[in-house]
């Protein structure tokens, strides 16, 4: 009990000490963010964990590429050692000369790799092709999310242009209920009227619900790309400009070039490397041939003369005392040690390695031969679906351009001609959605006729076209 009592005292106190502290911690940030568009896709490229990994993997390729050239550089390296010997075999089976306790060592070592089959060379050359490769990867990785983040910041656009469209259909709605209870009421309609009004309001209801809803995922999808919070609201400052939409598209369209995408040239280069890889493996069966030179100095001494600081002779005095006269002995200190030569590999049998390498390295190849080939076809394909949704895109946008304003005043006659009891409340219906459908038609025909110009921009190996938009006007009531 006293040790229960003792915790529950100390929890006290620590939550006692606590409260102040969380109480002054800033809240989470839910200010608006404003965004536009070229700022989306500049915030995307700089945050998003795709081109991320992307660019990383470039650094990786780069860092093999250096990797496999050092093994055409000359190897220097400096070498030192210390050995304590306690017994010496050699030095009581052979001569007491080799009983040496100490033994100090200091060399640099050079070696050069003068010939090996021409596997240096191949093997350099075949990782900066991957490296370029690797690079190239990253541009496409950049071209796709680019387009990636314009389709969700223009799919968000297009969700909020519906909900406005619902909204004003239901507010039309809603005028219209009380204007037909209003003519029920000077007996220039009847209850049917009323309660046609009425289940016409209550079915647009959803609709907007359901557009409110479908702003929102685009909005989380958006966040999702650009590593936003999700609870973070956002202002979509950038409205697209249908009136620069002809301009853009004309470039692109009328465009007979050949693609020049950086994955079909990543493509060619793995292939490349992959020929390259074959004769880095052929090289196994052909001998090496390696010169090295060393020098460096060694010191013998004995156990009272501690760590040796001079350099090495031989001489009468450096003898123990009461060595007999003309006897020699090595002062302990650091004796020059030099030597150079060439060594001659060849592997005359090696269970049948190299020989499978390079099985390895044709297999690889032709591996590399067929992904190139699909990647060619892959992008023709791609850049023809890419023209042949261009062309529908821009079909549909012509026809959409004059039916929006066809549809609105349609209704607005239709209005004015039940107000004045010229026409029946299913006509006003029937033009009201006929002018939501043309209105919801023309903003997706906007946005599918710019995102149709991206992606053939992409499938192109073009840079990828930002679309001309108009900033909304700040209001300070957006926070």
């Amino acid at each position: 009990m006293m040790y229960r009592s003792i915790l529950l005292l100390g929890g006290a106190i620590q939550l006692a000490v606590a409260l102040p502290a969380l109480a002054q911690r800033p809240a989470a940030s839910t200010d608006t963010i404003r965004l536009s568009l070229d700022e989306a896709v500049t915030i995307g490229l700089r945050v998003a964990d795709e081109v991320r990994l992307s660019a990383a993997q470039a650094d990786v390729a780069d860092a093999q590429v250096d990797f496999a050239r050092s093994s055409m550089l000359p190897q220097i390296r400096l070498n030192s050692a210390y050995t304590r010997t306690f017994e010496s075999a050699r030095a009581t089976a052979v001569n007491a000369v080799f009983n040496q306790p100490n033994t100090y060592t200091a060399n640099a070592n050079f070696s050069q790799t003068l010939f090996q089959g021409g596997r240096l060379v191949a093997t350099a050359r075949a990782a900066s092709s991957l490296a370029r490769a690797a690079h190239l990867d990253a541009q496409e990785q950049r071209a796709l999310f680019t387009v990636t983040v314009q389709r969700a910041y223009l799919g968000a656009l297009l969700a909020e242009r519906f909900v406005e469209l619902q909204e004003t259909n239901l507010q039309l709605a809603s005028s219209r209920l009380t204007q037909v209870q209003q003519f029920m009421n000077a007996g220039r309609a009847a209850q049917y009227d009323v309660l046609r009004a009425k289940v016409e309001r209550a079915n647009i209801e959803p609709l907007a619900i359901q557009a409110r809803n479908d702003l929102d995922l685009a909005q989380l999808d958006l966040k999702r790309l650009l590593n936003l919070p999700v609870d973070q609201p956002v202002v979509l400052t950038s409205t697209v400009d249908p009136a620069a939409a002809q301009t853009l598209v004309a470039s692109y369209l009328d465009s007979t070039a050949l693609p020049d995408r950086p994955a079909l040239r990543s493509a060619e280069l793995v292939a490349r490397s992959r020929h390259l890889a074959v004769a880095a493996a052929r090289a196994d069966f052909l001998p090496t041939i390696t010169y090295f030179f060393q020098t460096g100095f060694q010191a013998f001494p004995p156990p009272s003369f501690g760590f040796p600081s001079q350099r090495g002779g031989v001489n009468e005095a450096s003898c123990p005392t009461g060595s007999p006269a003309g006897r020699l002995c090595q002062n302990g200190g650091w004796f020059e040690d030099r030597n150079m030569g060439i060594q001659f590999s060849w592997p005359i049998f090696d269970g049948l390695r190299a020989k499978s390498a390079l099985e390895l390295a044709r297999a690889q190849t032709r591996i590399a031969d067929l992904q190139l080939q699909q990647e060619r076809e892959q992008v023709s394909i791609e850049v023809a679906r890419a023209r042949a949704e261009l062309r529908r895109a821009k079909a549909v946008f012509d026809a959409r351009r004059e039916t929006s304003s066809e549809a609105q005043e349609a209704f607005r006659l239709a209005s004015l001609r039940f107000s004045r009891g010229l026409s029946t409340q299913l006509e006003v219906s029937d033009s009201q959605l006929a002018l939501l459908t043309a209105e919801g038609g023309e903003a997706r025909a906007t946005i599918d006729l710019y995102l149709a110009t991206a992606e053939l921009a992409r499938s192109l190996g073009r840079p990828i076209p930002m679309p001309a938009t108009m900033r909304v006007p700040t209001r300070r009531t957006d926070n």
